[in-house]
């Protein structure tokens, strides 16, 4: 059966690996496609097109735009952008970049007076392109040695509920679904159970499918079984496509590996060839 892998990053958002390794490790991995979506930004699609060119793997230009539901953060991820989107894609994202930043900066200045030596520039100085996010300032907190690892740092002081943190303000989900449908583009919740129940979930895609909303994340690295088959049933319920992704960041979750997550991840090209048809 041919596989892909939906839902990857790069150096170019909070991943570790540039485009084309990203490009290599999945041929290595024997992945007939594999989707760049780096948070919030299109600039590594180009370098990622590129790397891809006679590779043998397709390369799914993406995106995951970084959203609000109500208290919530949802990502929805854009597949099969062109490049001609790319600056329309880029002009909508500014404002929220500059947000975000600002939310950069204050958390270092509350890690700052809670005790934490961290400087915000040389977190900047020492990230790829300067697209600094929180996976960056977890990574500086475990290299101090104030926490054990990038996992630890966020549970320990960068959740939102830690008082550290506040997310900055975001474009709303339904309104992001409805920018991505607008490009011709196909439009995916990714990941819904990492920060929704299901009653959340229930009550968000009736709005977000009224939208546009094309699939839904069912297979993913840090799935049960169960939830697995739960995101199975409600996307069908949804008339939602399926679709999967290891949410490999490279070095930042060392843990996950392209195409096979943990190391049960499946994602049939199936899936790759219906989103596709959804654009």
């Amino acid at each position: 059966m041919k596989l892909c892998d939906l839902h990857t990053h790069s150096v170019f958002s909070d991943g570790t690996c540039t485009p084309a390794e990203v490009i290599r490790l999945a041929k290595a991995a024997n992945l007939s496609a594999v989707a760049l979506t780096d948070h919030n930004t299109v600039a590594g699609l180009p370098h990622f097109l590129t790397a891809a060119a006679d590779s043998g793997v397709e390369a799914v230009p993406g995106v995951e735009f970084s959203t609000d539901y109500g208290e919530k953060e949802l990502h929805i991820l854009a597949l099969f952008v062109r490049p001609e989107h790319y600056s329309v894609i880029t002009e909508v994202l500014e404002d929220a970049s500059r947000r975000k930043e600002q939310s950069n900066i204050d958390l270092v200045q509350a890690l700052n007076r809670a005790g934490y030596a961290l400087d915000y520039a040389a977190i900047k100085a020492r990230t790829p392109n300067g697209q600094v996010n929180r996976a960056h300032i977890a990574a500086e907190l475990t290299r101090l040695g104030y926490t054990e690892d990038i996992q630890a740092a966020f549970k320990q002081l960068l959740s939102p509920k830690r008082g550290l943190y506040v997310p900055p303000k975001r474009i709303s989900s339904a309104e992001a679904i409805r920018f991505i449908k607008s490009l011709g583009c196909t439009a995916v919740l990714a990941h819904p159970f990492l920060n929704m129940d299901e009653p959340l979930l229930r009550g968000f895609l009736p709005e977000a499918v009224a939208a546009g909303l094309d699939g839904m994340e069912v297979a993913y690295s840090k799935y049960t079984p169960d939830t697995a088959a739960l995101a199975a049933k409600i996307a069908a319920e949804f008339g939602l496509k399926p679709s999967g992704g290891s949410d490999f960041h490279g070095g930042n979750k060392p843990d996950i590996a392209i195409g096979t997550g943990r190391g049960d991840l499946m994602i049939p090209m199936d899936w790759l060839e219906a989103l596709r048809k959804a654009e």
